[in-house]
């Protein structure tokens, strides 16, 4: 007769305990002075939280009440100037009557994007579904064809100025800075010292600088009578700018990745591109997702310094709103939480993917 046996399950070590007092007291009360310090940070945390819950929610005015809102000052927030003055935060100085344009636009724009994050859309059709979309978008928010009032790049301004520089502007920069990484590690000295002249000027100065000379320097060395939209020198401006850091980021990758690599690829017969596209950018891309992130959750925040060149993303907007009303002035401080909620939810989203995307990579390496 054959017996059959049940695994039996793991038994917690002769005197070891489990639990959530356990857990505290491994890693909150293990000696009188992580105790003692323990219980004041909690004290202290209680005291912040109850005075900001104070400040922020209980006697907070939320209706757009100016009375209200000067008689509560420095006892409650004002939200508000949120109300009063949120239409023009979030669109900057997009003309009133035609908000339902930018905000289609945007929605469509972050659609698409978020589409192009899931892999079941990975496919051929995607780079057409971006053309279409960029298509519509700048024909919503420009106007001037089927009967749409047309809207000069000046005028744009808030969130949706705020994603298309950064959606499109990261878009261009991505492959730019792979092939510049490529560029770098080349044998031909011509392409190589390029890239290096390309990484090492963008990189010694700060993008404000970047952005002044692409608006106002630019414009004294084109001939006579032509004239670039601002918007688009600043596109090009924030591209190459991201690319160059891109470019160190992706070359790291490539440094990390094993020589044998490569080698048993040209042993196979396989070309530079066939390579670099089926063998090496694959693992080195993965290698280097964290710090992409990084660099793509930069480039969104550093986009309120397009300001100096007279466009009002959502920093410039809030500052164009507030600055313009003696009244509503004072309260900038709940103004701005109000925007720090904008770009974390942005950015709190795209470090989210982040994770995600090393944790799809992680479980198919250990495939």
């Amino acid at each position: 007769m054959q017996r059959t046996y049940q695994p039996i399950e793991a038994r917690p070590m002769p005197g070891q305990q489990t639990g959530a007092i356990a857990w505290l007291k491994v890693n909150l009360f293990s000696t009188p002075g992580n105790s003692l310090m323990t219980v004041a940070l909690v004290a202290l945390a209680f005291w912040a939280l109850s005075h900001a819950l104070d400040w922020s929610v209980f006697n907070a005015v939320f209706g757009a009440n100016l009375e209200a809102c000067n008689n509560l000052r420095g006892v409650g927030a004002c939200w508000g100037v949120v109300a009063e003055k949120g239409r023009l935060i979030v669109m900057g100085r997009y003309p009133d009557t035609e908000h339902w344009r930018p905000v289609i636009a945007t929605a469509l724009m972050l659609g698409v994007v978020v589409l192009s994050c899931m892999p079941r859309f990975w496919n051929k059709a995607l780079p057409l579904v971006w053309v279409v979309m960029l298509a519509v978008y700048f024909t919503l928010m420009k106007g001037g064809v089927l009967g749409l009032t047309e809207v000069p790049t000046d005028q744009w301004g808030g969130l949706p100025l705020t994603v298309m520089l950064t959606v499109v502007s990261m878009t261009m920069a991505f492959p730019l800075s792979i092939f510049v990484a490529l560029g770098r590690r080349s044998n031909m000295p011509a392409i190589k010292t390029l890239c290096t002249l390309y990484v090492e000027l963008i990189r010694g100065v700060p993008l404000i600088t970047v952005l002044f000379m692409a608006s106002f320097m630019l414009p004294l060395f084109m001939p006579h009578g032509v004239s670039i939209d601002v918007l688009i020198r600043v596109v090009v401006g924030i591209t190459l700018f991201s690319a160059a850091y891109m470019a160190e980021v992706v070359r790291g990758g490539l440094q990390a990745l094993p020589k044998g690599q490569t080698e048993a690829a040209a042993t196979l017969g396989l070309t530079y591109w066939q390579t670099q596209l089926k063998i090496v950018l694959p693992q080195a891309l993965t290698t280097v997702v964290p710090s992409l992130m990084n660099t793509f959750i930069g480039m969104f925040k550093d986009t309120s310094l397009v300001t100096i060149v007279s466009l009002y993303e959502l920093t410039g907007a809030l500052a164009l709103a507030l600055n313009a009303d003696a009244d509503w002035r004072p309260f900038k401080l709940e103004a701005y939480f109000f925007i720090t909620l904008i770009y974390f939810v942005f950015c709190f989203a795209m470090s989210r993917y982040s994770l995600w995307v090393e944790k799809r990579t992680a479980v198919s390496k250990v495939r």
